[in-house]
């Protein structure tokens, strides 16, 4: 794709430090705290075990959300081990931080294509591990004024940080009809791109899309019911899910951060390190896989990516799509 009008974070700022203890206050905290966060993380016992990290070790989460993950990587490596967690989305961090006070963890506001910076900053020239979990939390996906999700009507945005730049409903406004389409293929393989394009600007002549659910609305009347997708598990996929999956990519250069961090992964991961990474689309498996497969630098340790099953599935239903790729950094004698 071409430019989008991506306006990339800068902002880098320690919340947390090594010990567990609060830095500076962050969006969506009070003197009377926060709200609990309700997110579930996905394939957490598949995640322990693959990544194994021990006592002592220095990690990197790279995408923190809800905690989930960072709480049991840092009670695994505690308590002469580091645990470096990063997420651009500042409420999750304030709702993360109750979860990890206490525990080795200093915590950081940026994209996980900034770890360089943040390690640098942390004083951490390597690490023994790191994760990323792809996905969005339930309580981001179910905050209408984020406009993430169809499901919730509200404003068009999109946005994980309100430093970046245009919003979904910028975008919807401002590019062609072929640049429409082309967004929707590429970044959400809709195979009725073109006909959703065309219908957008048809109607953003009269009526402006401002909101999640004129979006979702005006998509869900392009697709025919008897042509519609059926996701894993047996659950209908909402014909807007592809739609506002390749908007969301596009404001938040989602993939492009994704080749950005599997860039510098080595340079950053210890030989014998562990790196595991979380997707939730063929588009970010499918580098992800790419990456692990350069044998002279990875060693997969999951040939085929790990789902989730049935019970976890009828737990959580936002798992069925989650695949995990671990691969151990190659050791320095390896051949290769």
């Amino acid at each position: 794709m071409g430019e989008m009008g991506y306006s990339p974070a800068n902002r880098i700022e320690c919340v947390m430090n090594e010990r567990g203890e609060a830095e500076t206050p962050t969006v969506g905290e009070s003197s009377s705290g926060v709200t609990p966060l309700r997110h579930v993380s996905v394939l957490m016992e598949a995640t322990l075990a693959g990544l194994d990290p021990q006592p002592g070790e220095i990690w990197l989460d790279a995408t923190v959300g809800a905690g989930g993950h960072s709480l049991r990587i840092a009670q695994a490596i505690a308590p002469t081990g580091r645990l470096i967690g990063i997420d651009q989305d500042e409420r999750m961090l304030a709702g993360a931080k109750p979860r990890l006070a206490g525990l080795p963890v200093s915590l950081y506001i940026a994209n996980f294509d900034q770890f360089p910076a943040v390690l640098e900053r942390a004083g951490v020239s390597a690490v023994d591990g790191v994760l990323a979990d792809l996905g969005f939390c339930s309580d981001q996906l179910d905050s209408a004024e984020r406009g993430l999700s169809f499901r919730q009507d509200g404003p068009l945005d999109m946005r994980l940080s309100a430093e970046l730049g245009e919003t979904a409903a910028d975008l919807v406004a401002r590019l062609d009809e072929r640049a429409l389409a082309d967004l929707f293929w590429e970044y959400g393989e809709e195979r009725h791109s073109r006909r959703i394009a065309r219908r957008i600007v048809e109607r953003r002549t009269t009526t402006p899309i401002r909101t999640t659910s004129a979006l979702a609305d005006l998509v869900r009347s392009c697709v025919p019911r008897e042509r519609r997708d059926h996701g894993r598990g047996g659950a209908g996929l909402d014909p807007a899910t592809r739609v506002f999956q390749a908007l969301r990519i596009a404001v938040n250069d989602e993939l492009g951060a994704l080749e950005r961090l599997l860039a510098e992964l080595p340079r950053w991961v210890k030989p014998g390190g562990r790196v595991g990474i979380i997707s939730f689309h063929s588009l970010e498996d499918r580098r992800v896989k790419q990456a692990f497969r350069n044998g002279e630098i990875w060693q997969e340790r999951t040939r085929k990516p790990i789902q989730a099953d049935d019970a976890e599935m009828r737990q959580n239903s936002r798992s069925r799509s989650a695949k995990l790729r671990v691969a151990m950094r190659q050791p320095a004698d390896s051949p290769g």
